[in-house]
């Protein structure tokens, strides 16, 4: 017997409600690979699937929430893993259509996995988290695209949050400028902490876009808003930069013109860490191992305990987490 964060429904009511409990290995869906987790994360859709009503991401019940995790190895029916090896999910509907992380146990398929780079523990790899991971996705894809350092600020929206806050220390780390923003005045010092070298305010960039071309200000941009936000972003890119974009915070509605594309060249590039495929997670990790300062890694993190995910899926839904969730579902 194990601790889990179950999702139970009350068939009466229709509504879910989360209970710290003790399971058994074979309450676990089926899997290759049993994985003795050590620690997750909260991420906004796990608030969303710790809600009543499961944020129309969870189908069916009990349901143990938790996008992703790292841990050891505890057996495996799959030569490329054995006992002892660590490991870090993120992705694949985890945690939604499949159980999650917040429990001390999981079973999952080998394709999910992703060894674990030296260098990087189990907690530092949550404390990156699918968040981290999105963001560092991210910032390849602008590579990739031609931004390198010296060629302007990189804009990052959202930066507080979890994608933002990783995104901000890597871009920093890499030696570029980075403009930070964020709607709360009090986040100024941890993310010049984290190397931002101009502060936004969100306000700023909220403004309803009254011309499609402006100033040429960025030359990249990790937007983690969407929304009214990117569309007045779009207008103020430098010619032939790229907007890296992650979060529908801002919602799915993109009120833009086609004029920042055909006359300024902007690629818009769409990141999904969801079902990546397997060279690109590992390719991303390892840089995460060698390109993403720990100690302000480390300044990002605030621990919490399976007991503590309740309230914390609701402070993210209000958007009152900063930074990385790092759950101990041992403690």
């Amino acid at each position: 017997m194990f601790n889990a964060l179950v999702m139970e429904k009350d068939e009466a009511t229709g509504k879910a409600a989360p209970v710290v409990k003790q399971i058994s290995e074979s309450d676990l869906p089926e899997g290759e690979v049993t994985v003795a987790v050590d620690y997750s994360t909260v991420n906004y859709k796990d608030g969303l699937c710790l809600s009543s009503h499961g944020g129309g991401l969870v189908r069916t019940y009990p349901h143990v929430p938790g996008i992703d995790f790292a841990g050891t190895v505890e057996a495996s029916s799959d030569a490329r893993y054995t006992p002892g090896d660590k490991v870090v999910l993120t992705g694949w509907r985890v945690g939604e259509a499949h159980w999650g992380g917040y429990a001390q146990k999981a079973h999952v398929r080998a394709d999910w996995l992703v060894p674990l780079p030296d260098g990087l523990s189990t907690r530092q790899a949550m404390a990156v988290g699918t968040a981290g991971l999105t963001a560092m996705l991210s910032v390849m894809a602008l590579e990739d695209h031609g931004l390198a350092s010296g060629h302007g600020p990189v804009l990052v929206t959202g930066a507080a949050g979890g994608v933002g806050s990783v995104a901000t220390a890597i871009l920093a780390q890499l030696g570029h400028q980075v403009a930070a923003v964020t709607g709360r005045p009090e986040s100024a010092d941890y993310l010049t902490g984290l190397g931002a070298t101009q502060i936004v305010a969100r306000e700023e960039l909220n403004e309803t876009v009254k011309r499609p071309l402006e100033s040429e200000n960025w030359a990249g941009c990790v937007d983690a808003v969407g929304g009214a936000m990117l569309a007045r972003v779009l207008g103020q890119m430098k010619y032939g930069a790229s907007v890296a974009a992650v979060g529908l915070a801002g919602g799915a509605n993109l009120p833009a013109t086609v004029i920042p594309f055909l006359l300024r060249g902007v690629n818009l590039l769409g990141i999904d860490s969801v079902m990546q495929p397997y060279d690109n997670r590992l390719r991303a990790w390892q840089r995460i191992a060698t390109d993403l300062p720990m100690d302000k890694l480390e300044a990002m993190v605030r621990p919490a305990t399976l007991g503590d995910l309740p309230q914390l899926g609701a402070d993210i839904l209000a958007g009152q987490v900063q930074g990385r969730v790092v759950v101990d579902v041992n403690a």
